[in-house]
């Protein structure tokens, strides 16, 4: 059972650290059954299926985007959106903040950086990430605000994983003391228990709370 997952991964985790349950491809009864705990925070990697449960869901869910940005769809969920993971470019910044100013809201946003070599983890690099932080037009933006770095582990070799989680951490530190970031999104089902070792503040976990994910 969901509760169940949820209470046993629960213990394993300090209370300083936020879980983020990832609710792709989960139905709605499967949030309702988290949210009925007190449990408010959730992740989705599509637009349209977030639109989706935003609707058919309490309004004091925070709704967390952890896939690519779809930027012809940004404008659905920066109404409500409490926190954007995988910002890469200049130029989402800039369209986050176009479509902010409309709803008279400052959105939240992380940097996805690369911390592994698998082609299918995408992400930027430390230097890409400076050049958006001590860009003169991120600087002069109002309703958007890049408050830490996010990043996603080697899947196959774990032994790889310290050293990555260990980089971030790293990174992190450095923007904390010269930014005042303060979200360290890194460490997933697989690998939570080491991203905690390495100082994470919010756990991305799907498998480990909703089991095997169905198909909607």
């Amino acid at each position: 059972m969901i509760e169940n997952r949820f209470f046993s991964i629960k213990k394993l985790i300090p209370e300083n650290i936020k879980i983020l349950a990832v609710s792709k491809n989960q139905d709605v009864s499967s949030i309702e059954k988290l949210y009925k705990l007190g449990h408010r925070d959730f992740g989705e990697n599509y637009v349209q299926e977030m639109m989706n449960k935003y609707k058919k869901l309490p309004k004091d869910i925070h709704w967390h985007m952890i896939g690519k940005i779809q930027s012809n769809k940004l404008k659905y969920i920066i109404p409500f959106i409490h926190l954007i993971h995988t910002v890469q470019k200049l130029e989402e910044i800039q369209k986050i903040n176009k479509i902010a100013l409309k709803h008279n809201r400052i959105i939240d946003c992380l940097l996805q950086i690369k911390i592994c070599n698998e082609k299918s983890k995408s992400g930027i690099t430390k230097k890409e990430a400076c050049n958006i932080l001590e860009n003169t037009i991120y600087k002069s933006m109002n309703n958007v605000k890049i408050i830490g770095v996010m990043g996603i582990a080697s899947f196959q070799e774990l032994t790889k994983v310290h050293n990555e989680f260990s980089y971030l951490r790293n990174l992190y530190n450095d923007y904390k003391k010269k930014y005042g970031h303060h979200v360290l999104s890194m460490g997933m089902s697989r690998d939570y228990n080491i991203a905690i070792k390495y100082e994470s503040t919010i756990l991305r976990l799907g498998t480990s709370i909703f089991g095997e994910r169905i198909i909607l």
